[in-house]
This record gives C-alpha cells, sequence and structure tokens, in this order.
C-alpha cells in the first residue's frame, strides 16, 4: 500500500480522536493493579469522574463498550419479566430494547419517528394509565447518535413525576458524557450509562454506571442474574482503590488524563465549544441546502449532526468518496436510514481547524460525488466562527 500524507480525519460521532495527552497516559508501564500506587490512583479517578456526570453518588467503571453499561443498568435494578419503557430516537434506543428482550424483560416500547427526541407528554400519559406501576424503568438515550437528537431528560423526570410514577429513570450518555451538559443528580437520573470513547476521548474499552440511592435500594431486591456487572462487588472493591478483577488498568491511565483535560477547559467551557461547532455545522448544511434530520431546534445534537441526502443520493457511496479522496472517515447511516444519512461528529478533542477541515472536505467530497447542492458551506460556518471570536 502506498503511504498517505497528513493526519486521517476521524469524524465518525465516536470513537473520537484521541489526544496525545491522552495516548501518553495511556502509553505508561502497565503496573500492579493490586498494589498501592494502582490504589491512589484509582481512588482519585473514582472520586473525580463524578464530577463529570455531576453527582456525589457512585460511579462504576467497567472494563466493557457502552453495551456492557446497558446491560449492567437492567441486571442490577430489574427482574424477570418487568416492563421498562423505551422510546424511540433512534438506532441506539432500539438496540437497548433488543438488549432487554434478550435479558427476559417486557419493553414498552413507544415508537418514534427518528426526528424527534423523547416525547415527556406521551411519557407522563403513559405512566399515568400504568395504575398498578408495573412498570419497572424508564430507558431514555439522552442523545441518539444515529439521528443527532438530544432528548430532554429533565422533562422526562418531571413528567414522571407529574404522573407520581415510582419508575427508575435511566439515561443513556455515551456519545453526550463529556460533550454535552448533564446532570445526573439535579435530572433525579437512578441510572445513568457512560462510555469512553467519545466526548472522553479516550479509546473504547471503558464503560460507567453513575447510580442513585433509590438505583442501589432497587439492586438490593432485584432479581436478574449478574455477575460481573454486580454493582455491589464492584462498590465494595472500589472503596479500597481495587477492582473484583482485573481492570483495563492502562485506559484507567488515560481517563485520569481526560478528566484533567475536561477540568482544565472547564465543563462549562467544554459545553459552551460543542454548542458552537454544531451551530456552525448546521449553518454548513443550511448554506449547502440539506436537511439536518433532528426536526426540532431545541433538541439538535451538540456532539454530532446527521445529514439528509436528496432522495435518489447515495450517501455510503458519498462517504466512500470522501474516504478514498480526503481520507476522511465520517459516520454512516444506521437502521431505517441506512444508505439516506451520513453524519457529522464534532466532538471530543476538537477545534475550529479541525472543524473548517472537516468540513471543507464534506463540501468538496459532495462535488466530487455530483451530490445536487449549493457552495458555501463552508464560508457560512467560517462566517459564524468568526463572528463569535470578534464579539
Amino acid at each position: 500500500m502506498s503511504r498517505r500524507s497528513g493526519r486521517h480525519f476521524l469524524q465518525i460521532p465516536g470513537p473520537t480522536n484521541v489526544p496525545d495527552r491522552i495516548l501518553r497516559a495511556i502509553d505508561s508501564p502497565t503496573i500492579d493493579h493490586r498494589g498501592p500506587d494502582f490504589a491512589a490512583m484509582a481512588r482519585g479517578v473514582l472520586a473525580d469522574i463524578r464530577t463529570i456526570f455531576k453527582t456525589k453518588n457512585p460511579v462504576i467503571i467497567y472494563t466493557a463498550s457502552g453495551t456492557g453499561a446497558w446491560e449492567a443498568a437492567l441486571v442490577n435494578t430489574m427482574s424477570p419479566g418487568d416492563r421498562v419503557l423505551m422510546y424511540e430516537t433512534g438506532q441506539f434506543s432500539i438496540l437497548w430494547r433488543n438488549l432487554a428482550v434478550k435479558l427476559g424483560l417486557e419493553p414498552v416500547f413507544m415508537p418514534g419517528d427518528w426526528r424527534h427526541g423523547a416525547d415527556a407528554a406521551a411519557i407522563e400519559a403513559r405512566l399515568a394509565e400504568d395504575k398498578g406501576h408495573t412498570i419497572k424503568a424508564v430507558c431514555v438515550v439522552h442523545n441518539d447518535t444515529s439521528t443527532g437528537i438530544t432528548s430532554n431528560v429533565a422533562a422526562v423526570r418531571r413528567a414522571m413525576d407529574a404522573a407520581g410514577h415510582p419508575a427508575l429513570l435511566m439515561a443513556d450518555v455515551i456519545s453526550s458524557l463529556g460533550s454535552i451538559d448533564y446532570r445526573h443528580d439535579e435530572w433525579q437520573v437512578d441510572v445513568t450509562v457512560g462510555g469512553s470513547q467519545k466526548g472522553l476521548m479516550l479509546p473504547p474499552g471503558l464503560s460507567f454506571n453513575a447510580v442513585s440511592d433509590k438505583a442501589l435500594a432497587a439492586a438490593k431486591s432485584a432479581g436478574m442474574a449478574r455477575s460481573y456487572w454486580d454493582w455491589a462487588a464492584m462498590i465494595a472493591a472500589n472503596e479500597n482503590g481495587v477492582f473484583p478483577y482485573t481492570p483495563g488498568t492502562n485506559l484507567l491511565f488515560g481517563l485520569r488524563a481526560a478528566i484533567d483535560m475536561l477540568h482544565e477547559e472547564g465543563l462549562a467551557a467544554v459545553f459552551a465549544r460543542h454548542d458552537r461547532h454544531a451551530e456552525a455545522t448546521r449553518r454548513a448544511v443550511r448554506a449547502w441546502g440539506l436537511e439536518v434530520v433532528c426536526q426540532n431546534a431545541d433538541e439538535y445534537s451538540s456532539a454530532l449532526t446527521a445529514v439528509m441526502l436528496p432522495a435518489g443520493n447515495d450517501a455510503d457511496s458519498f462517504r466512500k468518496i470522501v474516504l478514498e479522496r480526503f481520507d476522511m472517515s465520517l459516520g454512516n447511516g444506521l437502521g431505517k436510514i441506512a444508505g439516506k444519512v451520513f453524519r457529522i461528529g464534532h466532538l471530543g478533542d476538537f477545534n475550529d481547524l479541525m472543524l473548517a477541515g472537516t468540513l471543507c472536505g464534506v463540501e468538496m467530497g459532495l462535488g466530487l460525488a455530483g451530490i445536487p447542492h449549493r457552495t458555501g458551506g463552508v464560508a457560512a460556518a467560517m462566517d459564524y466562527l468568526m463572528a463569535g471570536e470578534q464579539n
């Protein structure tokens, strides 16, 4: 194979590019995961990761993908046959539903159109019908990576309270943690599911459960079989800075660096940066004459933008051209919008020039692929970014 100069643009919505500082941390010599040095590091990480979830309660770290944390959330709190209400916001809400079915749970699946987020009023109405409180959990994907939709988790909590329903609230923040403002304690979420490979800027391999007191109480009587995912074993071991099995030691070194980087920039500044890049991207999309998948401006994702191509155009063929000509990876369409949509990731360790390069690659690719569009998307994004710098 011939060598390609320059750096690959990884603009999928995760895994995201890993900054050099985190790569150097991961590159540290592996140490004894039962020794005092590891215990000191682990205690600090386990304490400080709470600040990213905005919780004072435990955050349990698994060596797993986000799918593992989905499973952990359910098996620690549910019993076989329990009903869980899940709202369709895209492919990842469907996958979580499918996992619940495999575990022997009974999802109450509320269909959506993949263009709007979870409807809090509809959830309230459905819970109000559940007079016997047979629904044991409400599961919502905070930021669905397949559609670029961010649901209002706080509104879902208010809806549950208005219905007087005691179900647990679970939220998937795999693609929003460290990218979009999220407040586990303030929004009274019971289980938050996270992953390492997106806003936390790490490679895949770590996943998280942030848990409320109510969730911990539910775990004591839950009847699902669990071993690797058992919260009780993890929390007991974590108190001493260790894990009940061999953890991903070097990924935890990287997590230490990631938390430090987020604190140094400041979470408010991190979220504002993501908001700004997302708006610049949407302005480019509109200037091209294309359509953003998400239709409600209040639900636009600041982590990624999913873009609809005009009917009759193959998004995967377009993505192939962009990859081959410009060495840039864009996210593919998933599920019912496969081949119709491409996704621009603008999350993690990302700045204005990286966004400009990304949008240049998209605009050139649209021309090479013969996709009907107008030029000027990059200019529209640049005008917005420069105006922000001048204010």
